[in-house]
């Protein structure tokens, strides 16, 4: 790294950490007209309650509900209004409109009917679904959400003639990290899962039937008038990796499956694997294509009057960043200047 790219970098740091602590104190409004921005994204893609949290092998990939009611009423206090993506954007254009925040939720998994949802009830505020249709469709194996199960019951494993004792969180952590990451490189990821299940007396359907959402779910949110759905492919293919043909089959067919099932317009899509190497100027054109108003990365960032819809930033809260301030990194743009800065967008 240059000096002057490190004499940026820790400017930028200390210029986080007084935001931060400045958020803490309750001056985020002072920080707010600092930076001008527009509407912040968030998004994250399971939840659990606090109790089950600590328990998590994986547990960044699952928001702490309780962080997540404290972050919805925190910024409501604040003087954030929390809305739809399609108000989120409209407001974007308007200057002086105010401050806003969508929260989104990728894949989802039967949590997202059975807890999140009902916590924006509650809370009376909305919330964006990007629904990847396979899931619901049950065309394929839910491994992550699986293997997570199986190692949180039990108190060893093995995995080709190798046992593996998990004592501790940190142990089942570990080995998740292990057998995903082994099997996401594998060309028969499937059927080792699949006999990983049967090893430990567990059945491979089961276990996703177990933390997959179901149409008739879908249809019962799709109702509320506080839940925006939108699309995010049909096997949660990365698209830049696909010919133009494959990736519009994502994309297209995305849409198609959900207005058929639920009965509404599909306005909204998300792409998995959305930083800049995942999706690109291609991928940003197929989608408004196949007629969709906006297109969502999880490229760190604001939405500001210039955004392009079909190019939105959004910012993926960590379940295991567990402190307001997290989320302010996010909220004042710092996080996305860092990422830019360290080419990590």
């Amino acid at each position: 790294m240059s000096s002057q790219a490190l004499k940026i970098q820790t400017a930028l740091s200390d210029s986080a950490s007084a935001f931060l602590r400045a958020a803490e104190l309750g001056l985020a409004g002072v920080a707010t007209a600092a930076v001008g921005y527009r509407s912040c994204c968030f998004t994250f893609h399971r939840a659990t309650t606090a109790e089950n949290w600590a328990h998590q092998p994986n547990g960044g990939f699952h928001v702490d509900l309780s962080y997540l009611e404290r972050l919805i009423t925190h910024l409501q206090r604040a003087g954030w209004k929390i809305v739809t993506l399609s108000d989120a954007v409209r407001h974007s254009a308007q200057p002086g409109a105010g401050r806003f925040v969508n929260f989104s939720i990728d894949d989802c998994y039967r949590d997202t009917a059975e807890l999140v949802v009902p916590l924006f009830r509650r809370l009376n505020v909305p919330v964006t679904l990007f629904v990847t249709t396979g899931i619901p469709d049950r065309l394929f194996r839910l491994r992550d959400a699986g293997l997570e199960t199986i190692l949180q019951r039990e108190t060893e494993v093995s995995d080709n003639g190798t046992t593996s004792q998990l004592r501790t969180v940190d142990d089942k952590c570990a080995r998740y990290r292990y057998l995903s990451a082994k099997w996401e490189a594998s060309e028969n990821a499937d059927a080792e899962y699949d006999s990983f299940c049967r090893t430990h007396g567990y059945n491979p359907e089961a276990l996703d039937d177990l933390h997959r959402i179901t149409w008739s779910m879908l249809t019962e949110i799709s109702h509320d008038s506080l839940v925006e759905i939108g699309g995010h492919t049909v096997m949660h293919r990365r698209i830049s990796a696909l010919d133009d043909a494959d990736a519009r089959a994502e994309i297209v067919g995305c849409r198609n499956r959900l207005e058929t099932m639920l009965s509404r317009p599909i306005r909204h899509f998300a792409f998995p694997y959305g930083r800049t190497g995942d999706c690109g100027p291609r991928d940003f054109a197929l989608a408004g294509q196949a007629g969709f108003e906006t297109a969502s990365t999880t490229r760190k960032g604001l939405i500001r009057h210039n955004s392009d819809p079909l190019s939105l930033p959004r910012n993926t809260l960590n379940g295991a960043h567990r402190r307001l301030p997290f989320a302010y990194a996010h909220l004042s743009g710092a996080s996305g200047l860092a990422a830019r800065i360290m080419h990590r967008d």
